[in-house]
């Protein structure tokens, strides 16, 4: 466009200059041809010739200084004119182009002036410009705020997340991937897959992806990673590249593998009995002559093995119910101490059978707790029962019930066996057993800490087990008491 206005100036100038040039030619052929006139049909002397000659030179002089001052006010005046109407509103449209690159904000005063005045098409072409450019930036900044959103939501995500272009690679990585994977930037496609021996091909994924498989698990660092690839587009609708997703399924993976190996515990647990059952009741149906002394003894053990699958159904129905949250909670307030004496009185006969010594002592005001009353004793149950179990006899066990920074506390302390530390940090897994001959031969099916956990988790109480092999354990329980349950509520 800027050639063409030019052009146009240059042609102006000449067309100008060519008339002025052409007039100023006539104008000497008129005045040659009116002396050749003059001295063809007239006598003259040399001097009237040489007289006429001067009066026609000055003329000719005077004309040609006036053509010049009409020239020079013509061109100041087309120049004025140019510098209006074409010059400065193309500088102003340089200058707003100028300012575009800078990315600063285009000065659109003139339109506010120009208003009152008439526009010539380059007006309107800066106007146009000028309104273009602020619908682009509007546009532009409406482009980065989505890409600082995508990547503040990229950058705090859990899953990681890396772009590849088509030629593998890395135009984007999160910080989650670089933790998953231990990978950087410089890293291509082929380098990061083949590092775990995952067998992928970027090709296949992008034009056969309804023919791949686009999901691969790896273990990284002894975790489980699940990576899922998927191809994206530009704008034309051709390839552009493949994004990965990874996630980290180790905990949907160990729940997996417990939940299978609950089903193999609960099939292990019934078998025994059931075994033992099916085989004296055969015994007896097949030998009607066995006497009465050894059919009294399959009876007993047919009834203890069917005693024993009682308990454990009934465990694992109360460990459903409080998974399913179908146990209905009846918090109340009560007496801490009252419970744990009451408890810990029902239980003395079990402790005398194996000659233990059993203490119980309420060391402070313990003001009154707010909780499920029934499953705090069955929890209390629980603890003793396993105290009284893995103490040999003669053992000492004792029980505190205290209060301390607005917790009520029950600690139950025994000399018995103890824990391992490898074993301590599994003893709340379902049908895990320290001791699993002495518990199976004790009739326990080792859910009673499950259930205590459970029923304490219900009850926002806590549970510590402290312990050392061959010389005891301390399980301390901490319940909130009833004037902090209700500021919580008050709080919330």
């Amino acid at each position: 466009m800027l050639r063409s206005i030019q052009t146009k100036i240059v042609m102006i100038f000449m067309i100008l200059g060519i008339l002025i040039i052409a007039s100023l030619g006539l104008f000497f052929i008129y005045n040659l041809n009116t002396i050749n006139n003059s001295i063809t049909t007239e006598i003259m002397s040399i001097e009237d010739v040489r007289a006429l000659t001067l009066n026609q030179m000055n003329y000719t002089k005077n004309v040609i200084y006036g053509f010049m001052i009409a020239f020079m006010i013509a061109v100041f005046a087309l120049g004025i004119f140019i510098s209006k109407v074409i010059i400065k509103p193309i500088s102003r449209l340089i200058k707003s182009a100028e300012l575009i690159t800078k990315g600063e904000q285009v000065d659109t005063k003139y339109m506010t002036k120009s208003k009152a005045k008439s526009h010539n098409e380059i007006d309107d072409l800066v106007d146009a410009f000028s309104l273009m450019h602020a619908e682009l930036k509007e546009n532009l900044n409406e482009v980065t705020r989505q890409k600082n959103q995508i990547e503040t939501i990229l950058l705090h995500m859990t899953d990681g997340v890396i772009a590849f272009n088509i030629d593998g690679k890395i135009i984007h990585i999160n910080p989650a991937a670089k933790t998953f994977l231990n990978v950087d930037e410089t890293m291509d496609f082929e380098e990061i897959f083949e590092k775990f021996n995952v067998d992928i091909n970027m090709e296949k994924i992008i034009y056969l992806e309804n023919w791949t498989s686009s999901e691969k698990k790896v273990n990284v660092d002894n975790r489980a990673i699940n990576l899922f690839f998927a191809p994206f587009k530009n704008e034309n609708d051709r390839p552009a590249g493949v994004i990965v997703v990874i996630q980290d399924i180790t905990e949907h993976v160990k729940l997996d593998s417990m939940r299978k190996q609950f089903v193999a515990d609960v099939s292990h647990e019934l078998q025994t009995p059931i075994t033992t059952i099916i085989g004296y009741s055969e015994t007896l149906m097949d030998n009607h002559d066995i006497d009465k002394e050894l059919q009294m003894n399959f009876l007993s053990r047919i009834f203890s093995e069917a005693n024993r699958m009682s308990h454990l159904v009934k465990d694992l129905l109360t460990l459903s119910r409080y998974d399913t949250a179908k146990v209905k909670i009846e918090k109340k307030e009560f007496d801490l101490g009252e419970l744990v004496k009451y408890t810990f009185e029902g239980l003395k006969l079990e402790m005398d059978k194996k000659n233990q010594t059993g203490e119980c002592f309420v060391t402070a005001d313990v003001p009154k707790v707010y909780a499920d009353r029934s499953g705090l004793e069955r929890v209390v149950i629980n603890i003793l029962t396993n105290a009284i179990k893995y103490t040999n006899e003669g053992g000492v066990i004792k029980v505190y019930v205290g209060f301390v920074y607005n917790d009520a506390y029950i600690k139950i302390i025994d000399n018995g066996i103890g824990i391992t530390k490898e074993d301590l940090d599994k003893i709340f897994e379902r049908f895990y057993r320290v001791d699993k001959a002495r518990t199976r031969e004790m009739g326990g099916t080792g859910l009673g800490l499950s259930i205590a956990k459970e029923i304490l988790d219900k009850n926002d109480s806590r549970i510590d087990i402290k312990s050392e092999f061959g010389k005891g354990t301390e399980v301390v329980i901490r319940i909130p008491t009833k004037k902090v349950n209700i500021q919580e509520k008050e709080r919330n």
